[in-house]
């Protein structure tokens, strides 16, 4: 599996959490994983990994969101748009292993394929702000 498909499916994952308490997340992480492609073991381990990671750092991370953005709010924000922007704060903020551009360039590519026809602007908009 690609890196891509990966961050793609931790996309899917963080998305599913905005609806779901955190300790529902293990039994939404079960049931996401029974309807996709089943990834390898490693890979499996590190979506579980970074969404977990993801989860704990939300307070921050929306608090940077909300602290840098005009008039747009999280609260506000669509949930697809919202889901993108938090994945890539995070890789942003807290993983090393992925450099700001790359963590910029993919969320774009999330919104164009998941959000609305103005989404992918919008995220690299907020994206740019945080950067």
């Amino acid at each position: 599996m690609s890196r891509r498909q990966i961050r793609e499916m931790i996309f899917k994952m963080v998305f599913r959490v905005e609806f779901h308490s955190n300790d529902e997340v293990p039994e939404q992480f079960r049931l996401f994983l029974d309807a996709e492609a089943e990834p390898a073991e490693d890979e499996r381990d590190y979506i579980q990994k970074k969404v977990a990671d993801i989860v704990q750092h939300l307070e921050e991370i929306d608090a940077l969101i909300n602290e840098l953005t005009d008039n747009w709010k999280t609260s506000r924000m669509a949930k697809v748009d919202l889901a993108i922007i938090r994945l890539a704060v995070y890789e942003m903020r807290y993983d090393d292993d992925v450099p700001v551009g790359v963590a910029i360039n993919e969320a774009v590519e999330l919104a164009k394929i998941y959000g609305e026809e103005n989404s992918a602007s919008f995220v690299n908009g907020v994206l740019a702000r945080i950067a």
